[in-house]
């Protein structure tokens, strides 16, 4: 008994651990947001870690906000997609994967426009991703016809819960 209740507190400590984290991120990201402003104004950036240069921009502060603009919208997305508990929280993969591609295609130089036909590339995801949620919600109003179980109880029932984010991670590889 003694054991258990340990393990108990334990979980709750890096539960709450994690947590603290999630929502001190959160509370900085404006902060986050601005950092390119601290950005030169020019086409290399030197910093004593590494130097980048922007040759289809023309300038390293404009390639920053467009890399800040997508990145914290996309941290946002990852951080509801591992702590969302409805069924539905799949369907969250469709703008993670469009931001990711946004990115990869802002640090290609020969691309000449950001955002220029990033729906054609999400049309795998989106074949997988939404006829299987789909499935899922027809499954649902099946057994909701069939039981007298609440939604929430049905959303319980086909929610996979990992004990930790790895398990989490581990879930989709």
């Amino acid at each position: 008994m003694k054991k258990s209740r340990s393990e108990f507190q334990n979980t709750d400590k890096s539960v709450i651990i994690l947590g603290s984290i999630i929502a001190t991120f959160i509370a900085i990201t404006p902060y986050l947001f601005y950092l390119y402003e601290s950005v030169p104004s020019e086409k290399t950036w030197d910093t004593f870690m590494f130097t980048y240069e922007s040759i289809g921009y023309g300038d390293a502060n404009i390639v920053m906000w467009l890399l800040t603009g997508k990145l914290i919208p996309l941290l946002f997305l990852l951080i509801w997609f591992f702590t969302c508990r409805h069924w539905w929280y799949h369907t969250l993969l469709v703008p993670i994967s469009m931001y990711i591609y946004q990115i990869i295609g802002l640090f290609n130089e020969d691309q000449s426009y950001v955002d220029e036909l990033q729906l054609i590339y999400l049309v795998p995801v989106m074949a997988i991703i939404v006829p299987s949620i789909y499935l899922v919600r027809a499954k649902m109003l099946n057994k909701i016809n069939n039981a007298n179980k609440s939604l929430q109880q049905l959303e319980d029932e086909f929610m996979l819960t990992p004990t930790s984010f790895w398990g989490k991670l581990k879930q989709y590889f």
